[in-house]
């Protein structure tokens, strides 16, 4: 008797960039298994804010719609409410909480469904479902959607965590920390998460780092040309002190096609009046904020610089606003909208960030340096101003400035809640556009992003080193199902997650 068509299982977290890229992710595994041999069913955590259950609810609409071309069937099963996790400290330790709740419901969808289950796959904040998949008799994959610079120090965490000797890595002024396949790294350049031992999601993120190891394989939004050293060292076992690493599938970038609604959007035709690469472009994600002192100085920084700019001033959403908060564009200088009417554009809501990016007028981003935001400009050739806010961004711009060298550096003071000086921003700018007082740090950075926009393209496409990485993870799926068929058809003990 032929088995009934398996599913893949995907438990994506709610926030957008999260969510698009994991299901893009899904849908993509799906496809190289094969549309006519295998489905997509996505678990669906109800999020924990009413503006967050929204977007999501965008999301799966959109998603379903846009897994019809090329023929990958998509189901969206969305689990129980379970009540918020009280008395958290940060976002990342509030996330693994509560997804961590969801458990006994993705046990109980997963057991439940009509087809046989290929895989669980969840991101690195969720380890704690390896339980589940293992009770099931499931393979586990995590899908790592930030660089693998950050999966290596992941995966190194609890080795550091035995030999640091200082407190916090706040404390460790001037010092470095030593991650495989990076250049020694700057103490403060580590992941908001870990910056204080004292704190819940320290001990949090050790805990995920040292259950990473349990996968069956760790499908990464990135590609041998982004990070080659860091891939290497993490496949040479020098992450997990010799021991052989879960077997790690970059397959990014992963980037979602863009909605064709958004093409005729205003900050486009904006664009389209300005000169070829001669904006800078400054937006800081989905829950990136400035407040009213970092507004005021940006401001004063793009107008001192004299450059053409497109900025994305959003304010908080209302739930981490004050009382006596007010939209950020008020607290823009008296007269700068006036002053700079014929050089930018001051965007106060969403915008498309792929398709702006990818606009000929667009010379440069400067970005909190989210890696789906990362990706984003270089699959476009766009050079960056890292200003990291929070969660890994702070490591994702030094290894752009560092490492990759697709990045112009910028003076951040991360004790001062990431204050950026109105001459740091301008000359910053200046250096995208022209080079500025810097010519040869913008020239690097433009030629390594506009090398880096050919190797992202070259990655994906067929025969390129991320579409053979994803159809070795495709056909590894494949083995353990039909490994654990056997097994049972012989009585033997179903395949478990992890090798």
């Amino acid at each position: 008797m032929a088995m009934a068509k398996p599913t893949v299982v995907l438990l994506p977290v709610w926030a957008s960039g999260h969510f698009i890229a994991a299901l893009e992710a899904g849908k993509r595994l799906v496809a190289a298994l094969g549309t006519a041999d295998f489905s997509l069913t996505v678990l669906v955590m109800r999020p924990p804010t009413p503006e967050s259950a929204s977007q999501v609810a965008a999301h799966v609409a959109r998603g379903a719609a846009a897994a019809e071309p090329i023929g990958c069937e998509v189901s969206f099963h969305h689990l129980p409410a379970v009540d918020p996790p009280t008395g958290c400290t940060s976002v990342e330790y509030f996330t693994s909480q509560y997804i961590h709740l969801h458990a006994p419901y993705v046990r109980a969808a997963v057991a439940a469904l009509p087809v046989p289950a290929a895989a669980l796959v969840f991101e690195f904040t969720s380890t704690t479902m390896f339980d589940v998949a293992r009770e099931l008799g499931v393979p586990a994959y995590v899908y790592f959607a930030s660089s693998a610079a950050m999966l290596a120090l992941m995966l190194q965490l609890p080795a550091i965590h035995d030999v640091m000797m200082p407190e916090e890595f706040g404390e460790m002024e001037g010092q470095h920390v030593h991650v495989q396949g990076l250049p020694p790294v700057p103490a403060s350049c580590m992941p908001a998460s870990v910056m204080s031992r004292k704190s819940p999601s320290y001990a949090d993120t050790v805990y995920h780092g040292t259950r990473l190891a349990e996968a069956g394989g760790i499908i990464v939004n990135t590609s041998e040309e982004l990070e080659p050293a860091v891939l290497a060292a993490i496949n040479d076992g020098r992450c997990t002190g010799g021991r052989p690493a879960p077997p790690v599938y970059p397959i990014g970038p992963v980037i979602p096609l863009s909605d064709a609604t958004s093409s005729d959007h205003e900050c486009l035709r904006w664009l389209d009046g300005q000169p070829r690469a001669s904006v800078v472009f400054l937006c800081f994600g989905s829950l990136g904020f400035l407040n009213a002192e970092q507004v005021r100085e940006a401001a004063a920084g793009l107008e001192r610089s004299g450059q053409r700019f497109l900025w994305v001033l959003r304010s908080s959403p209302p739930a981490a606003a004050t009382a006596s908060a007010h939209p950020l564009a008020e607290h823009l200088p008296p007269g700068f909208l006036d002053r700079t009417k014929d050089q930018g554009l001051v965007w106060t809501s969403w915008a498309p960030q792929r398709e702006v990016l990818a606009h000929h007028a667009v010379a440069g981003f400067v970005t909190h340096c989210g890696w789906n935001s990362v990706l984003e400009a270089l699959w476009s050739g766009v050079p960056m101003a890292p200003w990291p806010l929070y969660a890994e961004q702070h490591l994702n711009a030094f290894e752009l400035v560092a490492s990759m060298g697709v990045a112009v550096r910028m003076d951040v003071d991360r004790k001062r809640s990431n204050f950026v000086e109105a001459g740091e921003v301008a000359r910053a700018v200046g250096c995208l556009v022209s080079g500025g007082d810097e010519e040869e740090e913008g020239r690097r950075a433009r030629e390594r992003a506009s090398a880096m926009r050919d190797a992202c393209r070259s990655a994906v496409a067929q025969g390129g080193p991320s579409f053979a990485s994803l159809h070795g993870a495709a056909a590894a799926v494949r083995h353990r199902l039909e490994a654990g068929v056997d097994a049972q058809l012989t009585g033997t003990a179903i395949l478990h997650g992890g090798d």
